[in-house]
């Protein structure tokens, strides 16, 4: 059984830093597309960045520059480093998991809560 288990989240002020974590079971990790989604309120799952396991990575516009992503294969996890957090950072992130490379993948985490406000 696949699983991602989302952590990090929490309430930081406007141009702080948070850094989330996915702890991915099973052997999915290592042969997967790896990729962070973000939804805030009222609005859809937006995609926040991925990495491929050769290590291509990608950024959306509205995150590049502030965030960065990295998998420890290691330790079957994906973070998601977040810097100069804006206001409209604000949403649930979510881990996904793309075993054929497509995004979204059909595994996801059950979501952490970033909260960016003074």
């Amino acid at each position: 059984q696949v699983q991602l288990v989302e952590s990090g989240g929490g309430l930081v002020q406007p141009g702080g830093s948070l850094r989330l974590s996915c702890a991915a079971s099973g052997s999915i990790f290592s042969n997967s597309t790896m990729a962070w989604y973000r939804q805030a309120p009222g609005k859809g799952r937006a995609l926040v960045a991925y990495r491929r396991r050769e290590g291509f990575t990608y950024f959306a516009d509205s995150v590049k520059g502030r965030f960065t992503i990295s998998r420890d294969n290691a330790k079957n996890t994906l973070y998601l480093q977040m810097n100069t957090l804006k206001p409209e950072d604000t949403a649930v992130y979510f881990c996904n998991a793309a075993l054929q490379g497509v995004l979204p993948g059909m595994y996801w985490g059950q979501g952490t809560q970033v909260t960016v406000s003074s």
